[in-house]
């Protein structure tokens, strides 16, 4: 069995879905955050059908359209939010006590996972520019990472998207090195309430 430990974030008017793992002719999905489900190739949860199940992706269909989805990619979202949409958002927690959420970057769709020791929202140069991002043109910075000091460049993200919150001009780095998801840092979460109970975070916008 493929598998992977993510969570996937709830928000109004929207059904995000992550890949949790893959079984011959079935996933494991996880749909808004709750338990993992497994469907069947052919089955449907609401108005989510899963097509086909390959090795390492599956096809789901939804409101008409077909979208390939990685296992342990950034995930799929069904329906949109507007900026007056629900600016609250709950996550569920990995066994290792992480928050991973989908989001994101000026409408490019990223994996995130919060970060409160990152000093900003930190990305790899492929997540750059997917976004949009001149990276390049930006201010050059040396930043100290958990693995030592790197390169970097400073960049202003027009906006960012985490479920119904919508975060304007917000200051970001993009580091010399790819890295796996971008950290969600200080400079979003400086904007957000974070409390938590139990497995569960929750994030409110507070400007």
């Amino acid at each position: 069995m493929a598998l992977i430990l993510c969570a996937a974030t709830a928000a109004v008017n929207a059904t995000d879905v992550m890949v949790a793992g893959i079984f011959p002719g079935k996933a494991l999905l996880v749909i808004n955050g709750a338990p993992p489900r497994t469907l069947a190739v052919g089955q449907s949860f609401g108005e989510l059908r899963l097509i086909s199940v390959e090795r390492e992706a599956v096809v789901i269909e939804a409101g008409g359209k077909r979208e390939r989805i990685a296992i342990g990619g950034p995930g799929y979202r069904i329906g949109e939010d507007s900026d007056d949409g629900s600016q609250t958002l709950s996550i569920a927690a990995t066994p290792q006590g992480q928050f991973f959420l989908q989001g994101s970057l000026n409408d490019a769709s990223m994996g995130f996972l919060v970060d409160t020791g990152a000093s900003a929202v930190a990305m790899g140069p492929s997540q750059a520019r997917q976004a949009g991002l001149n990276y390049t043109a930006g201010e050059h910075a040396y930043v100290g990472t958990a693995n030592g000091n790197t390169h970097a460049w400073r960049v202003r993200i027009d906006r960012l998207k985490l479920g119904g919150i919508v975060l304007r001009d917000v200051e970001g780095l993009v580091l010399q090195q790819e890295v796996p998801v971008v950290l969600l840092g200080m400079s979003a979460l400086k904007r957000l309430s974070m409390t938590r109970e139990g497995n569960t975070m929750t994030l409110k916008r507070r400007y």
